[in-house]
């Protein structure tokens, strides 16, 4: 061994961790041969800790801090390695850092629709998205779990792996929460609060704390929208209907009250004239006649929307749905709705619609031809 080597084995080694890479989480500390000399300075910053490795074998832990490494402050290491008490040469191990700052506004979203099924709208495909925080919890579950002999491992390797669990999580809480749709951009709050008490447990799995969890938007197709647009302006149009005539009769009766000298004057004059004549002669008391009732307006026929490849169409009388059902393309199971329908159904439950499916009656029987004549 030259003189050279001799001294540097003899020095004393800084083990630590002073350029966190953003998005690292674990980084093990580079030494050759992982060798590393009793008495070495170890430094744990705030937000991290230390954790020796030997041949795979998870041993001592390290808060922030400084240290000086000998056989009392690393007992399971030199328990592993059979060291004896007083032993000055070099020893074997990995040394691995790992961030325990809380990784904040991290984000999830469904990459694909989710289906779900609604009272109001029959089945509808939601899109959602929103933001989580974590930290890691369990050292030994991440090191022994993700990281291996590798010397680093990243938060966009970690979160590779759970979103998918967070997407998953979401779909069984919309099913057991059994919110409408219309409901659900007030629950965001209930929801969040439900996910976390379903993902808190997965995470530890995985040797994470889930720190928070939030919902920021939930989005509807298009056609769904639509028709929720509609309900809307329908309901809308008929209180602004019944507002007008209010405040056409009220304005009316306003401008007559402030008018005495007009019309309503000479009408007060007529009725007194006639009240006047009506004094003088005898009045033959006449049954009073009631006004003849107006005829009723006639039947307007209905009109249906339908659900053809995932898109509505229409409206359709009933005359072009049975031309529909000839072509093959309307059919018992598909989707309807019309005015008055608290949501989509299938053609076949409609009554006005059910008659369409019917199996035309067999023709008559045919009468027995006549004896012949002799």
């Amino acid at each position: 061994m030259g003189i050279g080597n001799f001294f540097r084995k003899q020095c004393i080694d800084i083990i630590q961790w002073d350029n966190e890479t953003p998005g690292v989480l674990v980084h093990r500390f580079d030494r050759q041969d992982h060798e590393i000399k009793w008495h070495a300075k170890l430094i744990v910053r705030p937000g991290q800790s230390a954790v020796f490795v030997s041949e795979g074998q998870i041993a001592d832990r390290f808060g922030p801090g400084t240290y000086t490494l000998d056989t009392k402050n690393i007992p399971i290491l030199r328990t592993l390695l059979s060291l004896p008490y007083g032993f000055e040469s070099p020893f074997k191990a990995e040394v691995y850092f790992i961030k325990e700052t809380e990784q904040l506004g991290r984000k999830w979203g469904t990459a694909n629709p989710v289906m779900l099924r609604d009272a109001d709208f029959g089945k509808v495909r939601l899109r959602a998205h929103g933001l989580f925080s974590y930290k890691i919890g369990i050292r030994d579950e991440m090191i022994s779990r993700f990281v291996g002999s590798r010397p680093e491992f990243t938060a966009e390797e970690l979160e590779n792996q759970v979103k998918p669990m967070i997407v998953s999580s979401f779909t069984d809480a919309l099913g057991e929460m059994h919110i409408p749709a219309l409901d659900l951009a007030a629950s965001y709050d209930e929801i969040g609060q439900h996910m976390m008490g379903k993902l808190t447990p997965e995470f530890a799995n995985y040797g994470l704390e889930l720190t928070a969890f939030r919902l920021e938007n939930i989005s509807l197709p298009e056609e769904v929208n639509k028709a929720i647009d509609e309900r809307s302006t329908v309901g809308a149009l008929q209180d602004a209907s019944d507002d007008y005539s209010k405040i056409q009769a009220a304005k009316a009766m306003r401008e007559a009250a402030n008018n005495p000298g007009g019309a309503g004057n000479m009408m007060g004059l007529l009725m007194g004239a006639h009240l006047g004549q009506m004094a003088q002669q005898p009045v033959a008391y006449q049954q009073p006649q009631a006004a003849p009732m107006p005829p009723p307006p006639p039947p307007v026929a209905p009109s249906f929307h339908i659900l053809l490849n995932n898109a509505q169409q229409g409206p359709y009388t009933v005359a072009q749905l049975q031309q529909l059902v000839g072509t093959g393309q309307f059919t018992a199971a598909t989707l309807v709705w019309t005015a008055g329908m608290a949501g989509w159904q299938a053609a076949s439950t409609v009554p006005t619609l059910a008659m369409l499916f019917q199996a035309p009656p067999p023709p008559p029987p045919m009468a027995p031809p006549p004896p012949p004549v002799p």
